[in-house]
């Protein structure tokens, strides 16, 4: 697969978020995308994963020698940001199994088990999210991200909240996709730029 962002652009009423960005990412392969504070990151990878619509330009992903209708770019899509709203009066386990209906799959309740052992969460999976701290959420979000084993990976801030424990979570998942798909960071942390083999700089 391949993603190719043409000319995007971006206003909000008389403000100029984005303009004229491109760049073009081959599976397998990872991005990173930088800039200072306000230059229009999270609205880029808005943008990316269709929540947001441009002002100007097109996102296209392309595979086999197809392109994919715009309207069904989303499920090939994971989106890992603080933006993003959990139901926090679900449980971990509830969650993941909501997710899963919206996205259209069948719950592997094995999968899910691995999963979350593997992020360090076994045993309090059944707890309501309003009692997780902001790193455990952090890391339900990462679940529900990569449950269906997305083309590509997306991540806004990867490492934020997340402890030690949780951060070589981070390395080794993006590690895992960019050897099997893309993953797309958009962050400033230099530890986490290094993780990308391409760079796009936000201006």
């Amino acid at each position: 697969m391949k993603i190719v962002v043409e000319n995007i652009e971006k206003k909000f009423r008389y403000h100029s978020v984005l303009k004229d960005v491109n760049f073009e990412l081959q599976s397998p392969g990872s991005l990173v995308i930088t800039g200072s504070n306000g230059s229009g990151k999270t609205t880029l990878v808005k943008i990316l994963c269709g929540l947001l619509s441009p002002t100007k330009g097109k996102v296209r992903l392309i595979k086999n020698g197809n392109e994919i209708p715009a309207a069904e770019q989303r499920f090939h899509f994971g989106l890992v940001g603080p933006y993003l709203q959990l139901y926090k009066d679900l449980t971990a386990w509830e969650n993941l199994l909501f997710f899963a209906k919206v996205r259209g799959t069948q719950p592997d309740i094995d999968r899910l088990k691995n999963l979350i052992e593997s992020v360090g969460l076994k045993g309090r999976e059944h707890e309501e999210l309003k009692n997780y701290s902001s790193g455990m959420l952090q890391r339900v979000k990462y679940l529900t991200a990569i449950y269906h084993e997305p083309e590509i990976l997306v991540l806004d801030e990867p490492t934020s909240n997340l402890d030690e424990a949780g951060k070589n979570f981070v390395r080794q998942t993006i590690a895992a996709q960019s050897e099997k798909g893309m993953v797309i960071i958009a962050t400033n942390e230099p530890e986490e730029v290094a993780l990308g083999k391409q760079r796009v700089e936000i201006a």
